[in-house]
């Protein structure tokens, strides 16, 4: 039996997840924490982080058996990246700075076999708990629990956003804010009104085409505007700021305490 992904399950029927994103703590324990808070899925970063194949194969391994689903972002939208990631166990995919259709299609067809797609043959390994099986029942059933997500972060993505949105196989569009900000020219604008209508944009191109737009919400202000927006999909926090902000305000009791 293939692990199905309720994650993409509940976005496909007009639901919402919430989940963590991780770029500091491969821990032992990371997953089944984030369950046990509440976590649905857990996003691993690749892109900016220096995580490597071999410890992502074995935060993938520690999410097995738990209710929680393991996705990655990869460094870029590359076929060793994005294949080597799903063979390791990544039920979802997130590409950062797409900017075209055909870019989405191609990342698209590296999550699928032939004849749909590219992705190369290897059965009863992690991506599968190493079981056998009919073979064309597990590539259907990869295909379906098999999340893709492009990042919509760049002045060439915004511009191609409804195109992008429209590829088969894109299930969510995620908005990569600090990014966009800086290819429009306005770093950290998030209150700018070009910035604020490129947001609505993303929104609606999903909303057109049954696609859920994604959101990192570092704090409640965040996650309240963007769910007021129609984001569908988020992660809460960044692991290193939440231990920091935690140990910070503890440290402050602490040394009131001592006054």
């Amino acid at each position: 039996m293939i692990r199905d992904n309720p994650v993409k399950n509940v976005l496909a029927a007009g639901g919402r997840a919430f989940g963590a994103m991780v770029f500091e703590f491969f821990s032992p324990g990371l997953p089944q924490i984030c369950l046990n808070a509440g976590a649905e899925f857990v996003l691993f970063d690749m892109e900016h982080t220096g995580l490597g194949f071999e410890t992502l194969k074995t935060q993938f391994a520690l999410c097995r058996g738990l209710s929680i689903v393991p996705m990655v972002r990869v460094p870029r939208g590359e076929y060793h990246f994005i294949a080597r990631a799903l063979d390791l166990g990544a039920m979802g995919v997130m590409v950062p700075m797409v900017g075209s259709a055909e870019e989405a299609a191609h990342i698209v067809a590296c999550t699928r076999y032939p004849p749909t797609g590219r992705r190369g043959a290897a059965f009863g390994f992690a991506h599968d708990d190493y079981g056998d099986g009919d073979i064309r029942a597990k590539i259907a059933a990869l295909h379906a629990r098999t999340m893709v997500i492009p990042q919509i972060e760049t002045a060439e993505g915004l511009a191609n956003v409804e195109a992008i949105a429209a590829v088969a196989g894109v299930d969510a569009l995620w908005l990569g804010h600090f990014d966009l900000t800086n290819f429009l020219g306005i770093p950290g604008g998030f209150q700018e009104p070009q910035y604020l209508r490129a947001v609505d944009r993303i929104v609606a191109a999903c909303n057109a085409h049954g696609k859920a737009a994604a959101f990192i919400a570092t704090d409640e202000t965040w996650a309240r505007e963007y769910a007021a927006k129609g984001f569908r999909l988020f992660a809460f926090g960044i692991d290193q700021l939440l231990l920091q902000n935690a140990l910070r305000q503890g440290l402050a009791v602490l040394r009131a305490t001592a006054r």
